[in-house]
């Protein structure tokens, strides 16, 4: 969504400057238009000229060019803005914002700005905890401007704690999350996502290789899309930081589906794409299993099938989304799933394509619907093919 938005970045003194090259970089990759302006003091810790090779633009720093004279007039710059970035924003610079203090042409542009204003903190932990500081963003948020929030990481002064500047692949994410349409705004999807574990015995489990990432890409869309996302995940190592997802996690299969089952009845639809295993141990050891010199057999039993007993009681007005991974037969495996289990169209994976499934952070997917009709999409990133998914079902179900 940020293809041609004429977007301002300011970057204040602060040594989290360095991540401001990234972030130029990965706003002009979306397609935004990016000018830079500069406080004096954060050309000691980043190049003008890195900044203004990046972003196609001169860099600007201050009220007139000391050259020629030609003025670098705030006001205009506030009008041609879509969006104003300060990243990174020092407390003193905070602290100038709140009092209206101009004085520098980051200040006067910031006052000037007609466009939404984001502010991306970064500071040593005691300044960012202190109570000044603490009043200084709560008025700038009363004010209407956004406030991204530091991380918790280690710090320039080698202490660790909250005041590290957001990444800029997040800030990025936020700021294309803003002009999203939210087209999703009052819905409420059930998203399961990552793999499950079977227990065996207190120190072994059968699962898969399932990392979630293709599930948590998901509920990040349909969040950014102003979906209410409930998000049921087996064992992963990823975070969901959209306030619009409410998570809820789970081990087994059985976990799984009591979850889902619990939950569907309230929902405008679902969109099953964990990976729950097939077989659960009929028999679970209380102790550890030693090991011995005769073979040891394990029986399973099937778990229950969470697509078919959503795709069974689901009402006209909800829709069920399923994915297919498969090696053989793939578009007739995928057909089969989705007719039998009530889906209204099916995502296939394929396990012959390169750098796509468990673990990557690309996919190549095809969407198949009911009706035959069929989409093919190219390898892109799991958030981009999220993004397809969730555009798939904006117009065709709702």
């Amino acid at each position: 969504m940020l293809r041609g938005k004429k977007i301002i970045l300011g970057i204040t003194g602060s040594i989290a400057a360095y991540k401001s090259a990234t972030l130029v970089r990965l706003l002009v990759k979306q397609g935004a238009k990016v000018k830079v302006i500069m406080t004096p003091l954060a050309k000691e810790f980043i190049t003008p000229l890195t900044l203004a090779t990046l972003s196609n633009n001169p860099i600007l720093v201050d009220f007139f060019n000391p050259e020629n004279g030609d003025w670098n007039s705030h006001v205009d710059l506030g009008l041609w803005a879509d969006a104003y970035i300060i990243a990174p924003a020092t407390a003193n610079t905070i602290g100038k914002m709140v009092t209206g203090v101009a004085d520098n042409l980051l200040l006067t542009t910031y006052l000037s700005a007609k466009c939404p204003v984001f502010i991306a903190p970064a500071m040593d932990l005691d300044m960012f905890a202190h109570p000044s500081t603490k009043h200084n963003l709560q008025t700038l948020k009363s004010f209407g401007n956004k406030i991204i929030e530091p991380t918790v990481g280690q710090l320039a002064s080698g202490l660790e704690g909250k005041g590290r500047m957001e990444e800029p692949e997040n800030i990025v994410r936020y700021i294309d999350d803003f002009f999203t349409p939210k087209k999703m705004a009052g819905k409420k999807v059930l998203i399961t996502a990552g793999p499950t574990y079977e227990k065996i015995d207190p120190v072994r489990y059968i699962g898969n290789f399932s990392s979630g990432k293709m599930g948590f890409a998901l509920a990040e869309s349909c969040a950014r899309q102003g979906a209410e996302v409930t998000l049921i995940t087996g064992p992963v190592n990823l975070s969901a930081r959209h306030p619009n997802i409410r998570r809820i996690d789970v081990d087994s299969a059985e976990e799984m589906y009591k979850a889902v089952m619990n939950r569907f009845y309230k929902m405008d639809g679902a969109i099953l794409c964990a990976a729950v295993a097939d077989f659960t141990p009929i028999q679970k050891f209380d102790s550890k299993i030693k090991r011995e010199k005769q073979n040891l057999i394990l029986e399973l039993k099937p778990t229950n099938d969470i697509a078919a007993a959503v795709g069974k009681i689901k009402g006209g007005e909800q829709f069920v989304v399923g994915f297919a991974l498969e090696s053989d037969n793939e578009e007739q495996n995928a057909i089969g799933k989705m007719e039998r289990k009530n889906l209204d169209f099916i995502v296939l994976n394929s396990l012959q394509d390169h750098n796509t499934g468990f673990g990557f952070d690309t996919n190549k997917v095809s969407i198949i619907h009911r009706s035959g009709m069929k989409k093919k999409y190219e390898l892109k990133s799991k958030l981009d093919v999220a993004d397809d998914i969730v555009n798939e079902i904006n117009t065709l179900i709702f």
